[in-house]
């Protein structure tokens, strides 16, 4: 019913349209007649397939930049990397002076010692105490007093072996290890530096490039229309085909992609979705921060293409004059959200075998004998 209310709409205006351009000329009928035969006509097929990209503003992160911090404070001793180098989990970046640290776990050490020579003795005495105890000997006064005092030497021995960890881990904390595979960023400070776990700025940032992450917004239009194109969302991201990346210059990245996640929430502000694809990055050529657009192909198979001089636009319709009894007859038609700016494909509106006015749609009126 609707599509019926907008033709009448559009036909009463086009007519209008076309006395006001009779009464300001003085053409016969004869002379449109003679014209009408200049006029192209299509016979609408319904047998093509057609595959349309569309490009999308796109900013390139690493799977995970990961900004590194000390956990222990200290001077550089060393810096065994520079900016750009590529390092493995594990790898040893800086290292903090281990002096205090290495000084610190003898402590420990010796603490844990002594703890456990006083457990040893306070367990001996305590074992003893029980026997003078069961001999009526001592008082369970006595007895008790023992005990106590070897279950504090046992207490005493977990905090030092607990004191003896903690320096064991802040002695390898003065090695700085990458957390993960990845590229080294910038190197703000160098040997020398004192440095603290309470830093504002990183000792470096480690970029997991190895796979990277491509962002990209889409409309709410063209989410709506993928999601029925594949049935679901669900679906769209099983099935997609694989998508590319052309990089800032222009040129287009070898490797193809994948859209791996697409957001269930549409921006109130900007009316889009965000997306994530993923790119594989073995040549290390893409980078954290660095920009393109992705390029997303839309198949349509066995679908109704007619060239964009076939149409006029006005406002947020599409319409065609459609070839009835040979006269021009306006039609509504809605068409994919994508194009190659020179064919629409036609969801609905037209069927195989109808007849259209190819070119100079602009110059028809309604009921213009076209053949």
């Amino acid at each position: 019913m609707n599509m019926t209310r907008e033709i009448k709409k559009l036909k009463t205006w086009l007519m209008l349209t076309a006395i006001c351009a009779i009464g300001a000329t003085s053409c016969k009928t004869e002379t449109k007649q003679n014209e009408s035969k200049n006029y192209k006509l299509q016979t609408v097929r319904a047998d093509t397939d057609k595959e349309i990209t569309t490009a999308y503003s796109a900013s390139i992160e690493g799977m995970q930049d990961i900004d590194i911090y000390p956990q222990v404070a200290g001077y550089i001793e060393k810096l065994n990397v520079s900016e750009g180098d590529i390092v493995r989990k594990g790898e040893i970046l800086f290292v903090i002076d281990q002096v205090p640290y290495k000084a610190a776990l003898q402590t420990a050490i010796a603490n844990v010692e002594a703890a456990q020579a006083n457990l040893a003795t306070a367990e001996l005495t305590y074992k003893s105490t029980q026997e003078l105890y069961a001999k009526k000997v001592v008082s369970s006064f006595n007895l008790q007093t023992t005990e106590n005092a070897y279950l504090t030497a046992k207490a005493q021995l977990s905090q030092a072996k607990a004191q003896e960890v903690n320096a064991r881990n802040d002695l390898s904390y003065t090695e700085v290890k990458s957390p993960s595979d990845g590229v080294v960023g910038m190197l703000p400070y160098r040997v020398g530096t004192l440095v603290s776990s309470n830093m504002s700025q990183p000792l470096t940032t480690v970029s997991d490039n190895s796979n990277m992450y491509v962002y990209f917004s889409m409309t709410e239009n063209q989410f709506l229309s993928l999601a029925r194109q594949y049935g679901t969302i669900e679906k769209a991201l099983q099935d997609m085909p694989p998508i590319q990346l052309q990089l800032n210059d222009d040129s287009i990245y070898d490797e193809p992609g994948k859209i791996e996640s697409i957001s269930g929430v549409i921006d109130k502000e900007t009316g889009t979705v965000g997306v994530r694809a993923v790119f594989p990055n073995a040549s290390r050529l893409l980078h954290s921060g660095a920009s393109g657009k992705v390029l997303i192909p839309s198949s349509y198979k066995q679908c109704i293409l007619i060239p964009q001089s076939a149409t006029i636009k006005l406002q947020d319709k599409i319409l065609v004059y459609k070839v009835v009894d040979g006269k021009a007859v306006s039609t509504l038609i809605k068409v994919a959200p994508v194009d190659d700016g020179k064919e629409y494909i036609v969801l609905d509106g037209l069927k195989a075998g109808d007849e259209i006015v190819a070119e100079g749609a602009g110059m028809v009126r309604e009921g213009t004998q076209v053949k």
